[in-house]
């Protein structure tokens, strides 16, 4: 997978097309995070000794997970008698769509994109690449959580919005640039021990980022 914050940016761009219907444009951007939190379940599974397999990159990647999710939120908007919510619904649809397409297009794995009826789909399965890389793009998962944040804080104040969370804000985006300086050597100089740590921080960063989303969603709404 791309670094999730690589997904919130690409999700920040595309939602500029997309119009102005209110909340359309949050749900493109939180969609783009939502497939990824399928390692909480990869995490669950390692901690109780259960196997990993078929956990990442399927039921949340799958356009069956796509057409749930705008089913759910479309039949919320019409009890709800609320158009956002519709909006919102499509938009998260958008966002997971993108996130796997962009999955498939620049990373390593595959993607089973009909689950739960198999075929993988994997572009790049006869590219092996080098251990070196693959640990820099795990400890560059942080790197991009600032970045976002960074790019986010960036919108804040261009429109003139969210004044008041830039403090906390900036808060979780220091973090996330001292994770990053501080796992880096870590990935090439430890042999063992770290990466059980490192992924509960991950999935607090991941978390994290996706609330911090939605708090500035004025931001979101109004670049």
């Amino acid at each position: 997978m791309p670094q999730a914050g690589i997904h919130g940016m690409v999700g920040m761009a595309a939602k500029k097309m997309m119009g102005r219907a209110e909340w359309l444009a949050l749900g493109v951007v939180l969609g783009s995070f939502i497939p990824d939190m399928d390692n909480l379940g990869v995490a669950v599974a390692t901690l109780t000794g259960a196997s990993t397999e078929g956990i990442h990159r399927t039921a949340t990647h799958s356009v069956f997970f796509i057409a749930a999710m705008m089913a759910v939120f479309y039949f919320i908007g019409v009890w709800k008698k609320d158009a956002r919510w519709k909006n919102l619904g499509l938009g998260l649809g958008l966002g997971i769509l993108l996130h796997s397409l962009l999955d498939l297009l620049i990373w390593f794995n595959g993607v089973e994109l009909f689950w739960p009826l198999g075929g993988e789909i994997n572009f790049w399965a006869n590219i092996t690449p080098p251990e070196w890389w693959m640990k820099l793009m795990d400890t560059a998962e942080f790197l991009f959580f600032g970045l976002y944040l960074w790019a986010l804080g960036s919108w804040a104040r261009k429109a003139g919005v969210d004044s008041e969370f830039m403090g906390k804000h900036r808060v979780w985006m220091w973090m996330e640039f001292a994770l990053f300086a501080i796992f880096t050597p870590i990935f090439f100089f430890v042999e063992k021990g770290y990466y059980s740590i490192y992924g509960a921080l991950y999935l607090v960063s991941l978390f994290a980022v996706f609330f911090v989303t939605i708090r500035m969603r004025k931001t979101v709404e109004s670049v």
